[in-house]
């Protein structure tokens, strides 16, 4: 019973959303129920599906949006890849596990998939509250960073020691690992691998936020940042970016730095040269690096000169050893984690191969088009457009470069809980711009600050 508490998000979301607004209780109550309380933990619900906290919020959320006729929804093309892909995930399982085994991993792909996209194509580019969003966001991930830092210092994750006491025998196998003689910081998401990809996406929302001006030059709370001569945007870009320190992992370091060259494009006022700056230096630089990173990860973990080369050898070896394995079921996967595991590889640390593993190539390639085509689209999208002025506001190179991120961090680690739903709402979020964004940046007009009316009926006063 205790861990029925889990279902207290999904009554505030349903209040919110009745009292208020849909788009309120999506930003202001779903964002931080997602990004703040684990996934890890469920209501144990004797003949039904065991919702996290922010599934229960996501099932209440639906059911007022739905009630109240789909605000802001409109059909696209991206619908069918992303309901294909989880309808994919859950046949298989299915095929592989029969309906009451793998009724929890349909019901994740229908509220940690479906519907968040549903919301963010929905409830953020319609309304115009692309600004609130990314706020919700860092704000949240902002208080995970310093209670990181306890973590970082002491080992003990208090998001386990507080909230698993209502979860009794939840969330075990989740440990903190050391690096540098430091606790690697997971927060609410179980790994600091995966917490380390959420605070990525969250810093390339914060630095989209500071370049587009949209915090306030001063903030009643932050009144004291004047002592150390910060703004409070330049505040919470050193907050993230702390955040993203604090995970020490090196496999989302370089995700984030390789995925900054789209935004170098974007900050540009000479795209094409900047273009041809970005593309040389990743076949001038990167493709040697590439090669050598190859030979250095192919030499076994027999012959690995330290731990770190052992690491890269694992993961290299992990892709040859399964790739026989995953072909054995071709089309659909062996199932979630049911794969005849190969000695000596004891964790798939990567995304791409645990896909192909568990749910076959249909579900492979239907992610790889998912991303990497919303890559392509938003860039060929921001390079139509004119440049943006402050420099960097365009939304088209950061959601694109997040998309780069994700490609490359997911290489080293599986995507799953708040990792994936984040991924997913980037996707609607994404799919809504390139439809509805008719203003990118201030362009000299003020259109970045002027919200649109969304009253059903507009009067003018006239004295």
């Amino acid at each position: 019973m205790l861990s029925y508490i889990a279902y207290l998000p999904g009554l505030w979301a349903y209040y919110v959303a009745q009292n208020q607004s849909v788009t309120k209780a999506f930003i202001w109550v779903y964002i931080p129920t997602l990004l703040l309380l684990p996934d890890y933990y469920r209501a144990i619900t004797p003949g039904l599906p065991d919702p996290s906290f922010n599934q229960s919020a996501s099932v209440a959320l639906f059911a007022v949006f739905v009630m109240q006729g789909s605000p802001g929804y409109k059909f696209s093309l991206t619908d069918l890849l992303v309901g294909f892909y989880a309808f994919s995930v859950s046949f298989s399982e299915f095929l592989a596990s029969g309906y009451a085994d793998a009724q929890n991993l349909m019901f994740f792909e229908l509220t940690s998939v479906m519907f968040p996209y549903i919301f963010a194509k929905s409830l953020i580019e319609p309304f115009n509250l692309r600004y609130d969003f990314a706020k919700s966001v860092v704000l949240c991930l902002s208080f995970v960073f310093v209670l990181n830092l306890f973590e970082n210092k002491f080992g003990f994750n208090l998001w386990q020691a507080y909230l698993g006491m209502f979860f009794p025998g939840q969330g075990l196998g989740w440990i903190t690992t050391f690096r540098f003689g430091l606790a690697r910081a997971a927060g609410p998401y179980g790994h600091c691998l995966l917490d380390g990809v959420i605070m990525a996406v969250g810093y390339r929302l914060q630095r989209w936020l500071q370049w587009s001006e949209a915090w306030p030059e001063k903030m009643k709370h932050l009144t004291w940042l004047k002592a150390f001569k910060l703004k409070p945007g330049q505040f919470f870009t050193l907050m993230i970016f702390g955040g993203v320190l604090s995970t020490l992992g090196k496999g989302q370091w370089l995700a984030g730095i390789v995925a900054a060259g789209i935004v170098i494009i974007g900050r540009s006022k000479q795209r094409v040269a900047a273009v041809t700056a970005v593309v040389a230096v990743m076949v001038f630089i990167g493709l040697p690096l590439l090669l050598a990173f190859l030979s250095y990860a192919s030499v076994g973990r027999k012959n690995a000169k330290d731990d770190n080369q052992e690491t890269a050898a694992y993961r290299y070896e992990l892709v040859t050893e399964y790739m026989d394995v995953a072909s054995e079921r071709l089309w659909w996967g062996w199932g979630l984690m049911k794969w005849p595991e190969v000695p000596g590889f004891e964790s798939i640390d990567n995304h791409f191969l645990l896909t192909y593993l568990n749910h076959g190539v249909i579900a492979l390639m239907l992610l790889l088009v998912i991303m990497l085509g919303m890559m392509v689209r938003l860039i060929i999208h921001g390079m139509s457009r004119p440049i943006t002025e402050p420099r960097g506001s365009s939304l088209a190179f950061s959601l694109s470069a997040i998309f780069l991120m994700y490609f490359i961090a997911v290489a080293t680690v599986a995507m799953m809980n708040q990792s994936c739903t984040l991924f997913f709402i980037i996707v609607g979020l994404s799919d809504a711009y390139l439809r509805l964004s008719t203003w990118d940046g201030d362009q000299g007009g003020g259109k970045t600050r002027q919200e649109p009316d969304t009253r059903k009926f507009k009067f003018r006063k006239v004295l």
